[in-house]
């Protein structure tokens, strides 16, 4: 199943929103945990958010708190990441793969190959 599919980014005006989703090619969407990194051109890539589809429990970085909210809807096989009140900082391409999300916190570390092609979200005025 790997590697997942993102879609929906774009460009975005500061204050605007963008709803992305993450979903399996041509299957249904085999994981438990699901999470959203993010890689800003020069910088490393970070850990975004993540929900486990099992617990529902969730995680996000401090910096999106109460901007981004994930969900997943078992019915599409797909994990939905959506974006409020972005700022330029927000500018970054977008990607999804499996990982732990507990309340340890969400897991970074992905092999290589789990890598998709992402999707550009570029905050700007």
């Amino acid at each position: 199943q790997v590697p997942l599919v993102e879609s929906g980014g774009g460009l975005v005006q500061p204050g605007g929103s963008l709803r992305l989703s993450c979903a399996a090619s041509g299957s249904s969407l085999n994981y438990y945990g699901i999470g959203w990194f993010r890689q800003a051109p020069g910088k490393e890539r970070e850990g975004v958010s993540c929900i486990n589809r099992a617990s529902k429990h969730t995680y996000y970085v401090d910096s999106v708190k109460g901007r981004f909210t994930i969900s997943g809807d078992n019915g599409k096989s797909t994990v939905y990441l959506e974006m409020n009140s972005l700022v330029p900082e927000d500018t970054a391409v977008y990607y999804c793969a499996p990982v732990p999300c507990d309340v340890q916190g969400m897991g970074l570390s992905v092999p290589d190959n789990y890598w998709g092609q992402g999707t550009q979200v570029t905050v700007s005025s």
